[in-house]
């Protein structure tokens, strides 16, 4: 049987919020998770007209409790939204929740009216999931003849002029200040870096990876990495918007906010939940630089997607991902008008797991035969080969999972990962400047860029650092 990775991560959210009943959406169709029995309004009067409506039209269709509908509880964040209850969430099958859907279509006519949103699902915001809910591979150790790539650019420090950047993501593991790249880095500990029998847990060292790529091309930066997420890289729309805010709170607006998770929604606008904290920032000087998503897709992805908002065109910067080679994009990047810039995203090296004592891991997830978005190189869908826990390979269950033992570095692909090296080219360009915008740093950077990827068949602008070295795509014997 082949790989179904997005049931495999559906389980593993699942299991990370075990008192969420979780469902895959929209409908019939699985391109995100969201929250069982549960839609989101905006607060105060517009709540009360979703959950009249919604009330009104539960108790005329057949099938429908209208007395499971009601508030789930007072809003007690600045999200400015409240949780409604439409459903009784107590199943636990996985598929399309019925009551949501029909909360939804209940209020099309009223939203016609109103000429905006006005309910939404509860999505999983995760580390930029893909058909997968996951990045687009798992991490592989990196030999011990690699070099980080791409490599530490020279340039010193100066606690004055640094340029601070926060990235929210799954926080730090608990020996990373044993790579000197990281020896200022501050933050979160990693939630549930191993398991019982010492196994590292997916997920873990994704904020750590990502701090140490911006660290790398950007040694004039104060670099804080929260626990946003929990330990499988997810949390519920609803707690997004105001974590978002409480890391505000505790480390003030950075200069630049480097975040790697998202979802999409089937919708041309952002998050509900998220649009209190992107109005807060547009109101700031803070760039967020962010991921595009790893969907193979060209259906918006949001936070990132909101870069081709109005009013938000220098607020925030979306970014898509280059195959190994930075020719062509990566078969699992995210595409189309509102990804701005593209980056290398595919066998990065860089720090994650393992500095003071070699950690071991198990895969989760079975390579495929072949690429999962039709791309003919050997892509991360497919290379190198291994099998996982998860995925059951036959009628014989799933075969022996491969181990392997992190010992510090390791290789890994995604739009998470092109991301914080955008954030990186932005913070150095600060500091060579003297520019403390952060916003007008990134325009001067897209108006400096001469080289041009092709993505999908379109030419996109690519970010390429000094100290980043290609590595050439192999194409599988049958297609070269």
């Amino acid at each position: 049987m082949a790989p179904q990775r997005f049931h495999e991560q559906f389980e593993q959210i699942q299991r990370s919020m075990p008192d969420v009943p979780l469902a895959m959406g929209p409908d019939d169709a699985a391109e995100f998770l969201y929250e069982k029995g549960v839609v989101l309004a905006r607060e105060g009067e517009e709540a009360r007209v979703v959950e009249d409506t919604v009330r009104a039209h539960f108790t005329a269709t057949a099938g429908l409790v209208a007395d499971h509908v009601g508030r789930t509880g007072p809003e007690t964040n600045r999200t400015g939204v409240t949780r409604i209850r439409v459903g009784d969430p107590n199943h636990r099958d996985r598929t399309a929740d019925p009551a949501v859907g029909h909360a939804l279509r209940a209020l099309r006519e009223a939203e016609g009216r109103a000429g905006r949103r006005l309910v939404s699902r509860n999505h999983v915001v995760s580390t930029t999931p893909n058909a997968n809910s996951c990045n687009p591979c798992e991490p592989l150790p990196a030999l011990l003849t690699q070099a980080p790539n791409p490599a530490p650019v020279e340039g010193g420090y100066d606690p004055d002029t640094a340029v601070s950047v926060l990235v929210m993501d799954t926080g730090l593991v608990h020996d990373y200040r044993t790579y000197p790249l990281l020896a200022r880095v501050q933050g979160d500990p990693q939630l549930n870096e191993t398991d019982a029998d010492g196994i590292l847990q997916q997920y873990v060292g994704h904020g750590t990876f990502i701090a140490g790529l911006i660290a790398a091309l950007a040694p004039n930066t104060d670099i804080t990495v929260t626990n946003t997420l929990n330990d499988a890289g997810a949390i519920l729309e609803s707690e997004f918007g105001a974590r978002l805010f409480e890391a505000i709170d505790q480390h003030g607006w950075p200069d630049i906010i480097s975040l790697s998770a998202g979802t999409p929604n089937g919708s041309a606008d952002g998050l509900l939940a998220v649009e209190a904290f992107m109005d807060a920032l547009r109101d700031q000087s803070t760039l967020l630089v962010a991921a595009a998503g790893n969907n193979g897709s060209a259906s918006r992805f949001w936070p990132a997607a909101c870069a081709d908002l109005s009013g938000y065109e220098d607020t925030v910067l979306s970014v898509g991902a280059l195959r190994s080679d930075g020719e062509y994009g990566a078969c699992f990047t995210n595409h189309g008008g509102w990804v701005k810039v593209y980056a290398p995203g595919e066998q990065l090296i860089g720090a994650m797991a393992g500095f003071d004592a070699p950690v071991p891991y198990v895969y989760q997830h079975t390579t495929y035969d072949a690429c999962r978005f039709g791309f003919t190189y050997a892509c991360t869908c497919q290379y190198p080969r291994h099998t996982g826990v998860l995925t059951d390979t036959g009628t014989t269950g799933p075969g022996k999972p491969d181990q392997v033992m992190f010992e510090g570095f390791a290789q890994w692909s995604g739009t998470s990962f092109a991301t914080p090296i955008v954030a990186g080219l932005v913070a150095d360009l600060m500091t060579t400047l003297n520019e403390s915008d952060p916003r007008a740093a990134r325009a001067q950077l897209l108006e400096g860029i001469t080289e041009y990827a092709e993505v999908r068949g379109t030419h996109v602008p690519a970010l390429r650092p000094a100290g980043w070295q290609p590595v050439p795509v192999v194409m599988p014997a049958a297609t070269a």
